[in-house]
């Protein structure tokens, strides 16, 4: 099942950092072309980053290998995720290095328009979820049940979800299922949204502080596990099926979902040792963790967080370049 994350835009030269956050809103670059004219000569990457941390890892670690081994200059043009596809079809970034699943983009853009081509596998399995507090589930173990979540909502209020319990999403922007899971799933529940990931780290790192139980909406591979150990809650076993049905009527867990790459199909064609580079990023969610911490957590850029993890595993990174290179 597919997600979008906040709107964000940054358009980065390779000098600049990536955003060390995911919360501030700008405008939508899809509809314009790179606002970096590349000098006759020079070898230029354009990529798009979504605006979650574990997004951006793969961005400044490839940035920095594409830049320093290979001798490109990159380009970086955040987007939110469908906007993201429309970009890519266009020519005007070449590569989404973490896609959750958008199929009818790649029914309309790899199958039928072919605009776009299948990059490959990330290496990073992502899982959306439900999730308490593990030092809560500790004491009330049944919550992890769907079917026990009523008895709970007296406890998850808050002034923003009124008489219901709260049930925490990121941005309104995200394409979740939690609306349609709450109704069809009868919960006294109301789903209350932070702004985005940043936000919604804020608040649950103050629940924990607090050590007060929350219900939220989050998503594995993700750093903040590290921090605030969490248990899913089971909802109803996912099937194609109910994947299938409208959105409205979707009464089913998440499906776990190997991320994916995708490439613009002229880049694939032109690209030469990018393309090729591109296509040969896979690493783990051990790695992409390593580095989303570094960021988020340690405060570093997204440059230097990326100078880090390359330092401590050229055994990782070497895999993905050129033979030549």
């Amino acid at each position: 099942m597919n997600r979008s994350r906040t709107r964000l835009l940054v358009a980065l030269a390779s000098a600049t950092a990536l955003l060390t956050t995911a919360g501030c809103g700008a405008a939508d670059m899809t509809k314009q072309a790179s606002p970096f004219a590349a000098p006759a000569g020079v070898k230029t990457v354009t990529l798009s980053v979504q605006s979650w941390v574990g997004a951006q890892a793969n961005v400044a670690v490839a940035e920095q290998l594409l830049k320093e081994e290979l001798g490109y200059r990159v380009d970086l043009v955040q987007t939110d995720e469908v906007p993201a596809w429309d970009a890519l079809s266009q020519g005007r970034v070449d590569a989404i290095l973490e896609d959750w699943g958008h199929p009818d983009q790649e029914k309309l853009y790899v199958d039928e328009k072919k605009t776009i081509v299948r990059g490959g596998d990330l290496g990073v399995t992502g899982h959306i979820g439900w999730y308490v507090p593990k030092y809560w589930a500790d004491q009330h173990p049944d919550v992890t049940d769907w079917k026990n979540l009523n008895k709970y909502a007296d406890q998850l209020r808050t002034a923003e979800s009124g008489g219901k319990g709260q049930l925490m999403d990121g941005s309104p922007s995200y394409v979740t299922n939690d609306v349609a899971l709450v109704k069809n799933l009868d919960l006294d529940f109301k789903v209350v949204f932070a702004g985005s990931e940043a936000a919604q780290i804020t608040q649950i790192q103050q629940f924990a502080k607090e050590k007060k139980p929350f219900l939220s909406y989050w998503y594995q591979p993700q750093w903040l596990f590290n921090e605030v150990p969490m248990v899913e809650v089971k909802l109803p076993e996912y099937t194609e099926e109910c994947a299938a049905k409208d959105p409205k009527d979707i009464d089913c867990a998440y499906p776990t979902t190997p991320l994916q790459k995708f490439l613009n199909a002229d880049f694939v064609e032109r690209g030469g040792d990018a393309a090729s580079f591109l296509k040969k990023f896979h690493w783990s969610e051990k790695d992409q963790n390593e580095v989303s911490e570094m960021i988020a957590q340690q405060r570093l850029t997204p440059e230097e967080a990326a100078k880090r993890w390359i330092d401590r595993h050229p055994d990782v990174w070497k895999k993905w370049l050129p033979q030549d290179g």
